[in-house]
C-alpha cells in the first residue's frame, strides 16, 4: 500500500497479525516469481528480482518461499503460474482517487473481487484513465529515517539521478524516474545506506486531504482491497494532515 503520507508506515505495523502476514508474503512471493519470469532467475542480472528478493527478506519472508517462487518464474521446476497484470481505476470516500495493480491468473475473478471490495466499502470503480492520469511512475526507494540525514541521503543519491526526497516521518522516500531507481538503490548501497524497499511505483501528482471519519472511511477501504487475492498494490492520493493522524492514532491507543 502506497498513499505517500505520514500514516503509511503506521499501517505496516498492523500486518502483524497472521492473516495479514499471509497475505503481504504471499504478494511479495508472487511478485519474486514474476521478475524471475520477466527477466531470467538470477537477480544479478535481473535489477527487479533483486529488489523483490530484498523486499521479501526485509519483511521477513523465508528463504525457502523466496527459492521456490524463484525456481518457479524461471522455470526450473517446470511449474508456476502465468500472471496478467491488470489495472483497476476507482474513487473512495471524499473523492480520492485509487489506482489497484493486480497479478491474476483469472481476470473475471479479479474484476469481481475488486468491484465487490469497492461498493462493499464506499467507492466506486472507474473507467478506464479516468483516475490514472492523477498518477505518475516513479521509482521509490525507501530509506529508514532512524540514523539517517535527509542532506546525507541527498548527498549520496543526487548524481544518480534522485530528483527529490519526502520525508514521510519514519521513513525517506527517494523520488527518481523509473529508469533511474537501480542506480540510486546501487548510490545508496556505495554510500553504506541501508534501504527498505526500491520499485517503481505510482506516485499522486495532486494530494486530496480528508477530515478523519472520511480517513477513517477510506483506509478500510483500503484494507478491504489489499485482501483481495489478486490486489498487488494500492495507490491512493488521500492526504492525512498532522492533526487528523492525531485522531487516528487516538483510535489505535
Amino acid at each position: 500500500m502506497a498513499g505517500h503520507s505520514k500514516w503509511a508506515t503506521t499501517k505496516h505495523k498492523k500486518a502483524a497479525n497472521d492473516a495479514k502476514r499471509g497475505k503481504l508474503f504471499a504478494r511479495l512471493v508472487k511478485n519474486i516469481e514474476v521478475a524471475a519470469r520477466t527477466g531470467g532467475g538470477d537477480p544479478d542480472g535481473n535489477p527487479t528480482l533483486y529488489d523483490a528478493i530484498q523486499k521479501a527478506k526485509k519483511l521477513s519472508v523465508p528463504n525457502d518461499n523466496i527459492n521456490r517462487a524463484v525456481k518457479r518464474g524461471s522455470g526450473e521446476d517446470g511449474g508456476g503460474v502465468d500472471y496478467e497484470s491488470i489495472m483497476y481505476e476507482g474513487y473512495g470516500p471524499g473523492g480520492v482517487a485509487i489506482l489497484m495493480e493486480a497479478l491474476t491468473d483469472n481476470r473475471n475473478r479479479a474484476a469481481t473481487d475488486v468491484r465487490v471490495g469497492l461498493t462493499r466499502n464506499g467507492g466506486t470503480l472507474a473507467e478506464p484513465g479516468s483516475v490514472a492520469y492523477m498518477f505518475a511512475r516513479k521509482g521509490v526507494v525507501e530509506v529508514d529515517a532512524e540514523g539517517n540525514e535527509e542532506d546525507d541521503l541527498l548527498m549520496a543519491v543526487l548524481d544518480a539521478g534522485a530528483e527529490e526526497i519526502n520525508d514521510e516521518g519514519e521513513v525517506f522516500e527517494i523520488i527518481s524516474e523509473p529508469n533511474d531507481v537501480v542506480e540510486v538503490r546501487k548510490a545508496l548501497q556505495s554510500a553504506g545506506v541501508d534501504y527498505n524497499s526500491a520499485e517503481v511505483q505510482f506516485v499522486p501528482s495532486v494530494k486530496v486531504q480528508v477530515d478523519a471519519p472520511t480517513a477513517r472511511k477510506v483506509l478500510a477501504l483500503i484494507d478491504a482491497l489489499e485482501d483481495v487475492d489478486d490486489i498487488q498494490n494500492v495507490y491512493t492520493n488521500l492526504d492525512i494532515s498532522d492533526e487528523v493522524q492525531a485522531e487516528l492514532e487516538a483510535d489505535d491507543s
